[in-house]
């Protein structure tokens, strides 16, 4: 089978939304073995609408919308598809009844232009939507199927789970799934090397590596009869890759470097506190994201001129004047400062020149120096980063996020 999904909303063809949908959709289809082979964009305009919803009809066996089902006159795809079908859309008393149920539930009047939103083509299948107004619908044609969806993500996501995921299994030959391995602190080529023999030997499952900002990710594909059968296929060859890469697997599929930092902390009882200069908060604020951080972070300090460091910090002047604030020495006795004053088993630190301006050829744009303190021991580590300021400062925190958790198990785990 193929499909097709069609965004529709001039907000995602201006560029001030980004179509997210589309991944989401592709994603789910993909598990059900159904092949996306086209995604199109198109604005709010009846005669391009049209033109695409034509196309797409004629080149692939499912077709999904997103988003034109609101109240205004410029919303048009059931209007559209209906009149494609030569289908007339009908009031529809149960989307009615649980479109003015979402206004009484918020204490509102249902303006008159939400009746717009409970007419339906005859003969669809209506997609519930429990977070919204916008019911969604399925038409079958033929041998084609056009599928309606609002385009708010929350509202899409409930409505294609319960009801557009388990519609679309009779179209399926076979489930697939996938499991993300999430790797910090390596390359992709230097990942892919350490792998590549359990690569080349799959089919099934196959095995991407893929590369993102500060971090590569690895995933690991199968089909199966069923969903336990894929996964079934799947975990010998997981526990292949995390026997070779080891530590500098963190977590998979949505969990996050930070989650896996406090996670870690917690289960040892750690407490950490940062000592930030270039990186200006940015350590402590992807702490603090995670739900449990206060348990395990006390403080995070941003001393971003030497005084300050001086001051708040008490790192020696001696060291600064003699080693430069961006330093091995300078980042260790931050570390050990800021775990002092906080009190804490941990302090890590961070100093180094973002750029654009600052560098010399001793000390370049980039250079950055991580400090750690673990109960007693300071060690250091010296990074060499690239891109603009922003991108450097992030980098920082992936890569000193993935150090400090290596760390940590090599102290606490005897890795």
């Amino acid at each position: 089978m193929k499909a097709e999904i069609i965004a529709i909303g001039t907000e995602i063809i201006l560029g001030d939304i980004i179509n997210s949908n589309g991944q989401y959709i592709a994603k789910k289809l993909a598990e059900l073995g159904i092949s996306t082979f086209y995604q199109t964009a198109v604005g709010d305009n009846a005669g391009r609408i049209k033109e695409v919803l034509e196309i797409a009809i004629n080149r692939s066996d499912i077709v999904i919308t997103t988003g034109g089902l609101g109240p205004t006159k410029d919303d048009l795809s059931k209007e559209i598809v209906a009149e494609y079908f030569n289908r007339e859309l009908i009031l529809n008393n149960d989307a009615l009844e649980k479109v003015k149920a979402f206004f009484k539930n918020i204490n509102r009047d249902m303006p008159q232009s939400n009746i717009k939103q409970a007419m339906l083509p005859i003969g669809s299948i209506i997609v519930n939507n429990d977070n919204g107004t916008a019911p969604g619908c399925i038409i079958e044609e033929g041998d084609k199927v056009v599928i309606l969806l609002p385009g708010p993500p929350k509202e899409l996501k409930g409505m294609f789970e319960t009801t557009v995921f388990p519609y679309l299994t009779k179209y399926s030959d076979g489930i697939i799934k996938s499991k993300t391995l999430k790797v910090n602190g390596l390359g992709e080529s230097q990942m892919e090397e350490m792998v590549q023999d359990i690569i080349e030997e799959q089919s099934n499952p196959t095995i991407a590596p893929y590369a993102k900002e500060g971090e590569v990710t690895l995933r690991i594909t199968a089909k199966g009869a069923t969903s336990a059968d894929a996964l079934n296929l799947i975990k010998p060859v997981e526990n292949k890759v995390r026997e070779r890469l080891g530590t500098y697997i963190y977590g998979e599929d949505e969990s996050t470097i930070e989650d896996s930092v406090i996670k870690l902390l917690s289960e040892n009882n750690l407490t950490i506190s940062i000592a930030e200069s270039c990186t200006g908060g940015l350590f402590s604020a992807r702490l603090v994201n995670c739900p449990g951080a206060s348990s395990v972070f006390m403080e995070g300090l941003v001393t971003y001129s030497n005084e300050s460091k001086v001051k708040r910090l008490n790192v020696s002047e001696d060291t600064i004047n003699k080693y430069g604030a961006v330093s091995e020495e300078t980042a260790k006795e931050m570390a050990v400062k800021v775990a002092k004053l906080a009190n804490t088993n941990i302090g890590l630190s961070v100093t180094g020149i973002a750029g654009p301006e600052g560098g010399t050829d001793e000390k370049p744009v980039g250079l950055v120096y991580l400090g750690l303190y673990i109960e007693g021991n300071v060690k250091s580590k010296r990074l060499m980063l690239w891109g603009d300021r922003q991108k450097i400062r992030n980098l920082t925190t992936l890569f000193g996020l993935g150090w400090l958790r290596r760390e940590v198990l090599r102290n606490f785990k005897q890795i």
